[in-house]
């Protein structure tokens, strides 16, 4: 019987439907990397999220392996590039939740935008300041996405009622115009942006790139939203710059200091983060934008899909 090897807790959805196609599904919750590296060469395919890293040692060991499913969008747990030398498929599931992310992004930067979290705050505690929370309206701003695939796109449709400018730039896309954005250039982003959300993958490339010098490319001042990876911004360069008042607010749904499961940040919070969990410019979900009870089916569901048209194509079912 073939195996599958689930590292990580997803949807039971998935189990349910490799064991139709005649898989036998391990999960081992207790397992840790050295476990699962002794028991690799058993296995066809491997559902993951993010507990370990399938990395080239993993994948050397991996012998019998086929396929490796990531519930989820972003690939950066995996060497994928060293898994298609070896002839395994690597497969995800963005559209699983690039509703989730589009409505999280959307709220966070109303949220933002217009101090829901400071007054709701305020007001629990007998404050009632107005003047104090005078908002700022999406209407008639420019809102910049820096990538435009499943998440990106997704948050475009739904600015789209609110009459403002959206523009995109996505490095290794071209044509993709559509009714929600105009597709532009990385200098236009910088030269017209108030509002700017990141949704792009953490590569080599994209780590750290929101540092003080891309901030400072910004004609304006900014609002920045990152609901896409941790690593992308240089967290102590975004404190200078809310400072300087370069960037006017932020929303973070991911941090640097995420490990590498998203599970959890570091106990001891470096000062700059430090800074940013007090001020009242920045808002904080904990890595949950694509997290909703209906995305969790939605994952499974197209990650199912995605796994049964490989076998099929490639002889396996």
């Amino acid at each position: 019987m073939k195996k599958a090897l689930f590292i990580d807790s997803v949807h039971p959805l998935i189990s349910e439907a490799l064991t139709g196609m005649g898989f036998q599904c391990d999960y081992y919750p207790e397992y840790g990397r050295k476990e699962f590296l002794l028991s690799a060469d058993q296995y066809t395919g491997i559902i993951i999220r993010s507990k370990i890293k399938l990395d080239k040692e993993f994948l050397d060991r991996a012998t019998r392996l086929k396929f490796i499913g990531r519930v989820g969008a972003g690939m950066e747990s995996i060497d994928v590039d060293y898994a298609i030398l070896k002839g395994i498929i690597c497969l995800n599931s963005p559209e699983g939740n690039r509703d989730a992310v589009g409505e999280h992004t959307l709220g966070m930067l109303l949220s933002l935008m217009n101090h829901f979290i400071r007054a709701d705050h305020q007001v629990r505690s007998g404050k009632w300041i107005r003047e104090g929370n005078r908002g700022t309206e999406i209407k008639g701003k420019t809102v910049g996405i820096i990538g435009y695939g499943n998440m990106g796109s997704a948050f475009a449709q739904r600015l789209k009622g609110f009459e403002a400018k959206v523009i995109s730039f996505d490095k290794y896309k071209s044509g993709y115009t559509d009714g929600n954005t105009f597709e532009t250039s990385l200098e236009e982003i910088f030269s017209e942006s108030d509002i700017v959300s990141l949704h792009i993958p953490l590569t080599e490339e994209t780590k750290f790139m929101v540092n003080d010098d891309f901030i400072q490319h910004f004609r304006k001042n900014i609002w920045l939203i990152n609901t896409s990876r941790g690593p992308i911004v240089k967290t102590i360069d975004l404190e200078k710059n809310i400072l300087t008042g370069k960037i006017a607010g932020a929303a973070l749904d991911v941090l640097e200091y995420e490990d590498a499961s998203f599970e959890n940040i570091s106990g001891k919070f470096p000062a700059e983060l430090d800074f940013l969990l007090k001020s009242d410019k920045v808002i904080f979900t904990p890595h949950i934008a694509g997290w909703t009870y209906e995305s969790n089916i939605k994952l499974a569901r197209v990650l199912v899909e995605k796994i049964r048209e490989t076998l099929v194509v490639t002889g396996d079912r």
